[in-house]
């Protein structure tokens, strides 16, 4: 337990003087501030004002680009490591090979959470400070959905740190598998069904494979209840899985490919070539 401990803060204090990290900071910390500069929480749109105006705004911005600039960061990390030939160094001292794996996979979530929390934070004192309406239980649910999509991407980019063999490969890999999550599953789902004529029930439950459409979907529940905005699609998730039931699902579920994802790259990292 020592040794993991060890681990992880000499990660962390390594990714702290790296540049993704400062340029991860300035990305989701400058959003918060630019959108307050722009005037955001003065705005209305759909009938949203205020503190709940910037937040929807904030999470549609975390939504395309939060996965891949953790996928970026992370899947550079073991084998990184393996190239620079650090992990023959680490393995020459008394550390476990779960110590080194989930030793970095938490340091690296700190890394990812804690800017992102962090701007959540100031968003709300600067709501106080202005006297707007915070809604506490939207903003909390907020961090608990960027927690659990941030582990998700974090045990994907551990997986593909583990299974290629060259950084190049594994950045290479990360963009394919962020584009087509990001944009083209849509795409494709809306094609299927238009040339097979399926069910919107199929099409819907392929499309909730994704955890960045989960994300995005039950972050728009807690401000558009009836989904309106997803169209003929809310009434077959509302119908499946309930108000509440879709909220805590969209919770779950990243969470649980986080954890099978960074399971199966540490079956792949003790099984495969260490060095």
């Amino acid at each position: 337990m020592n040794t993991f401990f060890q681990v992880t803060m000499k990660d962390f204090r390594e990714s702290i003087r790296a540049k993704w990290f400062l340029m991860y900071c300035l990305i989701f910390g400058g959003a918060i501030i630019l959108l307050f500069v722009l005037g955001i929480t003065e705005s209305s749109v759909f009938g949203f004002t205020g503190l709940s105006r910037l937040l929807i705004t904030y999470i549609q911005l975390c939504v395309a680009i939060l996965p891949i600039l953790i996928l970026v960061s992370t899947v550079r990390s073991v084998v990184g490591d393996r190239e620079s030939n650090i992990l023959e160094y680490f393995l020459s001292m008394p550390i476990s090979l779960g110590a080194y794996f989930w030793g970095k996979i938490l340091s690296r979530f700190f890394l990812v959470f804690i800017p992102l929390s962090s701007a959540l934070l100031g968003s709300i004192i600067w709501g106080m400070v202005k006297n707007l309406a915070i809604p506490w239980q939207v903003a909390g649910y907020y961090a608990i959905l960027l927690g659990t999509l941030s582990w998700c991407f974090l045990g994907l980019g551990m997986l593909i740190s583990t299974l290629v063999k060259k950084q190049e490969w594994g950045l290479g890999l990360s963009i394919l598998i962020w584009l087509i999550l990001l944009l083209f599953i849509d795409v494709i789902l809306i094609g299927v069904m238009l040339q097979q004529q399926l069910k919107e029930s199929v099409i819907v439950a392929t499309a909730m494979l994704n955890p960045i459409m989960v994300f995005r979907a039950g972050a728009v529940l807690l401000f558009d209840p009836e989904l309106t905005s997803m169209g003929p699609a809310s009434y077959v998730i509302l119908d499946y899985f309930g108000y509440h039931g879709f909220l805590a699902f969209a919770i779950l579920y990243p969470l649980f490919l986080g954890w099978l994802f960074s399971w199966l790259g540490f079956y792949r990292f003790k099984k495969g070539d260490l060095v």
